[in-house]
């Protein structure tokens, strides 16, 4: 009999895309596709269940299908459907806790795959260069997402240690682009302006689509990974990408805003609805993250065919032209931060000859004047 494979989050895009992919999969016998909302899109022959896994319903549907390898795709940043951000954080913290609950009590279980992410390392101005996955954050995330991931990991270490008869794999994914990607940095990506901290160019890396879906399928199957594939890894594509280097192969004209302002901006942005800039996005946007991925290469044995540069080329193509030509936008980048610069230096040299006009030598003390000109007299 081959493998019975539940996959949470079936009804977004990328969950939809892993449904599909297993149901050609050798020696997959039957994918469970469950999700609290109806996909928009073909499941190409899968049993789609529609079930909140954030009730106690779920375990029903692990033993009624005797379900061996769990795939948590629900584990998100952007609400489906109109949700709310108090939604979202209930399918990801609530959920996560039901589905765990569940395993455990579930004897046919026996793989357990979480797509987590590299934001449970936080952005902070004293971040080392780069996060391996032991390396411990400067400050924890506060809130939003990366608290959320932060909570669901502690919870999956927790599920490890009470069935230690199961392989459990965490994978911490970079920031997500593709053709179809849904993410908050994709919606940001999209602005037809691009706002940035003013001083601050961080460093970026990505994944493509295509890696997350073949990572997710190595780890999934135990013929492949076996023991290899229990643990927690960084996935990421090789290389880096400074922000303003986005911003030219998109064409978009960037914003610098002071940092005070980044968070009324984005504030604004969350009430028109344009994108979620949430704070834990600001902080990336300021201060940037890169990670290790050599555990993804020499234990796990996963190289992805995408780089950083790459997949973020493959989200410019499928986005369209920017408002701006990309050749044009970094002449613009270029000159504006000439201008910049002779701004700053200008504001420098009013600023010490205005300390040097109030300076005492100067006869704002009411005597240095008067000696000056009895001397010039002289």
């Amino acid at each position: 009999m081959g493998r019975v494979v539940l996959v949470t989050g079936a009804a977004r895009q990328l969950g939809g895309r892993l449904v599909r992919r297993l149901r050609r999969e050798p020696g997959v016998e039957r994918v469970v596709a469950v999700d609290a909302v109806d996909p928009g899109h073909a499941l190409d022959g899968a049993v789609f269940v529609r079930a909140d896994i954030r009730k106690p319903a779920i375990a029903r549907v692990l033993a009624e299908h005797r379900v061996d390898t769990v795939v948590h795709m629900d584990v998100t940043g952007t609400p489906l459907g109109g949700g709310s951000r108090a939604s979202v954080k209930e399918s990801n913290v609530i959920g996560t806790m039901q589905l765990l609950g569940a395993c455990q009590k579930s004897p046919a279980v026996r793989r357990l795959v979480v797509k987590s992410s590299t934001s449970v390392y936080g952005s902070a101005p004293r971040d080392p260069a780069v996060f391996t996955e032991t390396t411990p954050p400067k400050s924890l995330p506060s809130g939003g997402f990366a608290k959320d991931a932060v909570e669901v990991e502690g919870y999956v270490r927790g599920f490890a240690r009470r069935r230690p008869d199961v392989a459990v794999s965490v994978l911490r994914f970079a920031n997500i682009l593709g053709p179809t990607a849904d993410t908050p940095l994709g919606e940001y990506f999209s602005l037809p302006l691009l706002p940035t901290v003013f001083g601050y160019d961080p460093r970026l890396q990505f994944v493509h689509e295509d890696d997350v879906i073949g990572v997710l399928l190595l780890v999934a199957d135990e013929e492949r990974s076996g023991s290899r594939g229990s643990g927690t890894f960084n996935v990421a594509g090789d290389g880096v990408l400074l922000l303003s280097q986005c911003a030219r192969r998109l064409g978009s004209p960037t914003v610098p805003v002071l940092l005070p302002a980044v968070t009324w901006m984005g504030s604004a942005l969350r009430t028109t609805g344009m994108t979620d800039f949430a704070p834990e996005q600001i902080r990336l946007l300021t201060h940037g993250r890169v990670v290790s991925t050599d555990q993804m290469r020499e234990t796990l044995g996963f190289a992805p065919a995408y780089t950083t540069a790459e997949a973020f080329e493959a989200f410019a193509r499928g986005r369209g032209a920017g408002l701006v030509p990309p050749r044009a936008a970094g002449d613009f980048v270029d000159r504006l931060s000439v201008v910049a610069g002779r701004a700053a230096g200008f504001a420098a040299e009013r600023l010490a000859d205005l300390a040097e006009d109030r300076s005492p030598r100067h006869g704002h003390d009411g005597t240095g004047g008067d000696d000056d000109a009895g001397e010039e007299r002289e």
